[in-house]
């Protein structure tokens, strides 16, 4: 039996649900414009606004907090047609996500866009770029779009980072010491997105190998990942 292969641990990707409540937002410089607006409201300075920032950035999780604070109902920017848009509009509140070029009904966004003005209703768009660089055909949509304010997330401060991996560790129920934050900390692209791709990564190899989860583990992780 010499020379025998003893047989690697499987690694198997089970779901990790986030929760998106008030208090398990995680506060820093990096949010702190967004978040004084869903707190602010009703009394926005307009009632339609966009939210904007990087992969990532805390967008979702703030949409949830307004929505369970307004009541407001949530779809995606691609599901959005115009015969959906009056029932969407139902509770007088909507988040609207994930707007990207190209990916959307121009047509249907901007009835929304008129509809909650006729309505007073309040919507709450979030997307990864400002609204003045998307290529929109529409010409009154193009207009609409860049009046409406903007407030946007940039990439976290190192306190707020250091923060945001011992979540997602947490949030995967993983244990880790001071020396794997501050090793992921300063190795990492200073984003959300990167941060928690570098755990998931640390997660796998660590339950792969059957190994306790360290700053050596960490070191082989970045390495090949």
């Amino acid at each position: 039996m010499a020379g025998r292969v003893p047989p690697r641990q499987l690694a198997f990707a089970l779901p990790h649900t986030e929760n998106f409540d008030r208090d398990n937002f995680l506060e820093g410089p990096a949010n702190a414009a967004a978040l004084t607006l869903i707190d602010s409201w009703p009394e926005w300075p307009n009632r339609i606004m966009f939210v904007i920032g990087p992969e990532g950035s805390g967008k979702s999780h703030l949409a949830a907090i307004w929505a369970q604070e307004s009541g407001a109902r949530s779809t995606t920017a691609s599901a959005l047609t115009s015969a959906s848009v009056p029932a969407a509009l139902a509770t007088g509140s909507l988040v609207v996500e994930d707007l990207e070029p190209k990916h959307f009904d121009e047509r249907a966004l901007f009835h929304l866009l008129n509809l909650a003005r006729e309505e007073a209703a309040y919507v709450l768009i979030t997307a990864r770029t400002p609204p003045a660089a998307l290529d929109v055909e529409l010409n009154d949509l193009r207009s609409r779009l860049r009046a409406v304010p903007v407030v946007s997330l940039v990439p976290p401060d190192d306190q707020l980072f250091r923060a945001l991996i011992v979540k997602f560790c947490a949030d995967r129920q993983m244990t880790v010491d001071e020396s794997v934050v501050g090793y992921l900390a300063t190795r990492l692209e200073r984003s959300s997105a990167a941060a928690r791709r570098a755990v998931e990564l640390l997660d796998a190899e660590a339950l792969r190998q059957g190994r306790p989860i360290t700053r050596a583990l960490a070191t082989e992780v970045l390495r090949n990942g």
